[in-house]
């Protein structure tokens, strides 16, 4: 008895608390309505909503909005733009009131409909999942706009370590710990990090690529690389070493330091030794020389080598600690140390920025001009450009010499000293220079006043040739200027400086050395896709080849046999129908190519998404007269690097026009002309096609009073009018007004041609493209 009483009041107490749950579910459901949140009716059309969303996401976005409650009031927005974009979704919550968080996949949405209602499981019910997550993660969490301007540009000064998760992933509470050790870890390094919500950045996602929870992805140059080993702090940290350019930091000895050194002036950088005990290069040297990679060149020494004993005794370095020595010009002696026994990011960085120039660097392009003469800002804050005008020949190193030796003695703060070739930078040399004799070098004096490239300017009379006299000369005038600033008279609009290393040369060199050194150091599994990828290359050029040598043979097949047709034509006394193939066209050039079997699957069934076809058709005898005319029609369009133009023979491929046209809006239209037992006139159909998505769009003729051959009631249509092949060539035989106004028929393609470039033109969708092989026989 006493059993039966426990079990009565436990069972009582279990539907107490059944129900209490059902009223929290309830609840929680109807507080989320995606129409209250953004202010719109039920009515609402997708215009309306989507204009309510943009204002309401730029009032509430958290980067922009201080509110406490900002970014949980921009994910409901977004959660809820998401649900009533979507017609499914809208639908779905228009009827049973369900959203993604509160229906399960494949749970029917009939049967057990009052029982789903009531139970709603949003975050407000289980707080453990995301609180835990959200506490860790919520300064790194990424949204699309903030990833497209600031993350991708900042990823090609360091690389960025991107979590993927969501609300419901119960395997991302599992890796919760290693993810934190390791933030811990490498954010002190200088590595970025990120957090992806999938559930409420979809777009990022997408634009991620990433569709699974959870996922770790590393970025890097705005490249995506994903991680695909096991989750431990050890092999995410070999992952962001292997997102490196492997050729950051050179191993330098007793053999090489030399060169290294040397090599300051062909690169324009100063180079910087790293000693450290560690036999390979530790990471945070890597990140180092990654974010600093456009200014200074790294070199590391591992002291415990036999083969740097000579370069530790003549620098006298200290290898108890990490020691950093800087060299700018003077190779044989250090222009900067440091020695800390825990080297720190922050160390690294005050120490590196602050000599991330030569002493008198050359002005290679406009980011080094901009950061070495800035505009001047305050009046307090002016910066002024010493400027020596030379040449890279063995004749001016005396002087430039006598320039570096001034400047390394001349040390203030207001004043900045730099060089130029003037072959490489002309534009800038002419400015500066059109009021001087050309004879080199010349020293000018500048400030830069604004962005726009406006100086005030100087000349140091005299030129330069590095003598006592010159440095006391210009001395005097640095003199004058720090006492009178007017001192500078002239002023000048500077253009912008080339970029001395954007060459083609520079730049395949750079890619092929990068990727032989990644090949080189790669393993075998990473190598396997890199093979793949050059053998399809290979197999991609034979094809092309293949396909070009048979195209051209069939040109020459049908260029052989039209040989007759000049002197019919010519006797007509039609000059437009008269061809001739071996004279290269002179106006009005447009590259049309015949559709047949074979270009048929580049020029239409693996056309790039995006990109359009403009199919002419024609028969045999209409073919020079609208070829002619479609070239006039269509010439101001060829710029479009998305349109591609070709032509059909009708009377070859008959059977393929008529399979595409029956999907047209209205095919009764097409041959409402036609009479019974005689063949549709295609000529001068145009037709706009679309592979990728399978539809096209479609011009019909223009037909003329007079007609062809005086049928008026076949042309003055809507372009489609029917008569039999064998009446069309009998009466292009006996009447030259045929071929004189068939042309005519294309005078609104332009017009038509302007309406698909605004995409303005009806589409008519066809569910697959048929089959080009079959050729229609003569009847």
């Amino acid at each position: 008895m006493t059993q039966i009483i426990k079990a009565a009041v436990s069972l009582r107490v279990i539907l107490t608390l059944y129900l209490l749950l059902l009223d929290l579910a309830v609840e929680s459901t109807s507080e989320f309505n995606p129409y209250q949140i953004l202010g719109v009716t039920k009515s609402a059309s997708h215009a309306e909503i989507k204009k309510t969303y943009k204002r309401l996401v730029k009032e509430w976005h958290p980067d922009k909005n201080r509110d406490p409650g900002a970014e949980d009031m921009f994910i409901k927005i977004s959660k809820s733009y998401e649900i009533l974009s979507n017609q499914e979704k809208r639908a779905n919550y228009d009827q049973y009131g369900q959203t993604d968080d509160n229906r399960q996949h494949g749970q029917p949405r009939q049967g057990f409909r009052h029982f789903h209602d009531s139970f709603y499981f949003d975050e407000s019910f289980f707080h453990f999942p995301r609180s835990s997550r959200d506490f860790a993660d919520s300064k790194y969490m990424l949204h699309y706009t903030q990833y497209m301007s600031d993350i991708i540009p900042d990823s090609f000064r360091k690389p960025y370590l991107i979590k993927i998760t969501s609300d419901w992933c119960f395997t991302c509470i599992h890796i919760e710990p290693v993810w934190r050790e390791t933030v811990q870890q490498l954010e002190g390094l200088g590595v970025g990090i990120g957090v992806v919500d999938i559930g409420y950045e979809r777009r990022l996602a997408d634009q991620l690529g990433a569709h699974r929870t959870p996922s770790i992805l590393g970025l890097i140059n705005g490249k995506v690389t994903f991680f695909h080993y096991s989750i431990v702090t050890e092999n995410l940290r070999q992952f962001v070493d292997y997102l490196l350019p492997q050729k950051l930091v050179e191993k330098v000895t007793d053999g090489n330091y030399q060169d290294f050194l040397d090599s300051w002036h062909e690169e324009n950088k100063p180079r910087l030794l790293l000693f450290d005990q560690v036999p390979a290069v530790p990471l945070l040297y890597k990140l180092a020389a990654f974010a600093y990679k456009d200014y200074v060149r790294f070199g590391y020494v591992n002291p415990g080598s036999t083969e740097t004993a000579n370069l530790i005794q003549q620098f006298n370095v200290n290898t108890y600690a990490p020691t950093m020595l800087l060299f700018k010009e003077n190779t044989n002696k250090p222009a900067d140390i440091i020695q800390a026994k825990g080297m720190k990011k922050q160390i690294m960085d005050e120490f590196i920025s602050s000599n991330r120039f030569l002493a008198v660097p050359r002005l290679v392009n406009q980011k080094f001009f901009d950061e070495l003469c800035p505009v001047k800002q305050f009046h307090r804050r002016r910066k002024y450009c010493v400027l020596l005008i030379t040449g890279a020949e063995e004749s001016f190193a005396p002087g430039n010499a006598a320039f570096l030796s001034f400047a390394e003695f001349n040390t203030k703060a207001v004043l900045r000293f730099a060089y130029v070739y003037q072959r490489q930078q002309q534009p800038l040399c002419d400015a500066l220079l059109k009021s001087q004799e050309s004879r080199l070098p010349q020293v000018v004096i500048l400030e830069r006043r604004n962005a726009a490239g406006k100086v005030l300017y100087r000349a140091v009379t005299g030129g330069w040739n590095g003598s006592e006299e010159d440095k006391y000369r210009l001395h005097e005038q640095l003199d004058n200027l720090q006492k009178d600033p007017s001192f500078l008279r002239h002023d000048a609009m500077l253009p912008e400086l080339n970029n001395e290393f954007s060459s083609w040369i520079y730049s395949a060199y750079e890619y092929l050395s990068q990727t032989m050194d990644d090949f080189l150091h790669s393993n075998g599994l990473e190598v396997m896709p890199l093979l793949s990828l050059l053998s399809a290359v290979f197999i991609l050029l034979g094809t092309v080849i293949i396909l070009a040598f048979s195209e051209r043979g069939e040109e020459k097949q049908t260029k052989s046999k039209p040989k007759e047709a000049p002197r019919t034509e010519s006797a007509s006394g039609n000059p437009a129908n008269v061809t001739s193939p071996s004279r290269p066209p002179k106006k009005n050039f447009v590259e049309v190519t015949e559709l047949t079997h074979l270009t048929y699957t580049n020029s239409l069934l693996r056309l790039r998404p995006g990109h359009i076809n403009v199919l002419l058709v024609f028969t045999d005898a209409s073919k020079n007269a609208l070829l002619s005319k479609f070239a006039k029609e269509v010439y101001s369009f060829t710029g479009s690097q998305a349109l591609r133009y070709s032509f059909l023979n009708a009377d070859k491929h008959r059977e393929w026009v008529d399979s595409v046209l029956q999907f047209a809006q209205d095919p009764a239209q097409l041959h409402s002309d036609k009479a019974p037992g005689l063949l549709a006139d295609y000529d001068g159909y145009v037709m706009a096609l679309n592979g990728h998505k399978k539809y096209f769009c479609l011009f019909r003729p223009v037909h003329t009073t007079d007609g062809l051959g005086g049928r008026s009631s076949d042309e003055g249509g809507a372009g489609t009018g029917g008569r039999s092949r064998s009446a069309s060539r009998e009466e292009h035989n006996s009447s030259s007004t045929s071929t004189l106004h068939i042309h005519h028929r294309l005078d609104r393609l332009g017009l038509w041609m302007e309406r698909l470039m605004e995409g303005s033109l009806p589409r008519h969708y066809i569910p697959a493209w048929p089959c080009l092989d079959t050729i229609t026989a003569h009847k």
